[in-house]
């Protein structure tokens, strides 16, 4: 983990509090972003002209569809991955900085790089409204090129047990000894919508346990996680709202969503709590509705 100032306002209720990095303080690192210190990366979907129009100093854009792909919107191969990352110039032992303009975009890439391996992945608190609204410098034009890397330099991936797929899903399931946490809205949860378009299938997984997520309709709103400028509730806040729904990181504790985006970023969260039995699961309710298993609710 690279030194770099000190955070003023360092998340004190957090294991990981350096990785959740206030706007205040990204200001201060922008001049090693610039020198090719850390990497600094704004991500979205069909984002890039926006970006051009407007981002924070020294960032590239990486759009999520080079990391997952239809019709599920699961992760892209390993070796696809692992390309992309060393054409981007990311190591295992690079600082990676995330923002987006929906931060649930930064959280899918920030849980995608926990799994390979990269030891430094911090999120921008907030994302880049709350840089807007703070009042922070910004830059036009294409963004920063990023010298590729020879390596990754460790076991790639090296946190396998990050992802969970349908099967593990299913043991978890059966076995009782862990938690699946549905993290969607009420309206999803319960059978009334899908939330997606292209998802027909309306209910959730039986034995789910709803960790929440925004307002109905919404799927991508995490409202129940966030302040009213979009940064991280206390964490005592989150944990006592999973608490109350049986989701009390006991045990092994997978999350998801319906494509990945959501459960992202109550992974990362739990993350930044220092949870250590932790995974998403990737199909989430986009693969197992397109199953012939019961639906619930």
């Amino acid at each position: 983990m690279r030194d770099f100032p000190a955070d003023s306002q360092h998340r004190l209720d957090l294991v990981r509090g350096r990785q959740l990095v206030a706007p205040t303080v990204l200001a201060g690192m922008v001049a090693g972003v610039q020198a090719g210190g850390l990497r600094l990366f704004e991500v979205g979907c069909g984002g890039g002209a926006l970006f051009e129009q407007s981002h924070i100093p020294g960032a590239a854009y990486l759009d999520t569809c080079r990391v997952e792909q239809a019709p599920l919107w699961n992760k892209v191969s390993d070796e696809a991955l692992l390309a992309l990352l060393l054409a981007h110039g990311v190591r295992h032992d690079t600082t990676v900085i995330l923002y987006g303009r929906n931060n649930l975009a930064a959280a899918r890439l920030a849980h995608l790089l926990l799994y390979a391996g990269v030891n430094d992945v911090r999120l921008l608190d907030g994302g880049f409204a709350l840089w807007q609204a703070e009042g922070h410098r910004c830059e036009t034009g294409p963004g920063r090129a990023c010298a590729a890397a020879r390596d990754f330099g460790a076991v790639f991936p090296s946190h396998p047990e990050y992802m969970a797929d349908m099967g593990q899903v299913r043991t978890l399931l059966a076995r009782g000894d862990g938690t699946l946490a549905s993290i969607r809205t009420e309206a999803e949860f319960t059978g009334k919508v899908s939330g997606y378009s292209y998802i027909s299938a309306a209910g959730d997984i039986p034995g789910a346990r709803w960790g929440r997520a925004g307002e109905d309709g919404d799927v991508n709103s995490m409202s129940t996680y966030h302040l009213a400028d979009g940064s991280m509730k206390p964490a005592a806040d989150i944990r006592r709202q999973w608490a109350e729904a049986g989701i009390a990181g006991d045990g092994r504790t997978v999350f998801y969503c319906g494509t990945g985006w959501r459960a992202s970023m109550a992974f990362f969260y739990a993350w930044l709590m220092g949870w250590t039995d932790i995974s998403v699961y990737d199909g989430g309710w986009c693969e197992w509705s397109r199953t012939s298993d019961p639906i619930s609710r």
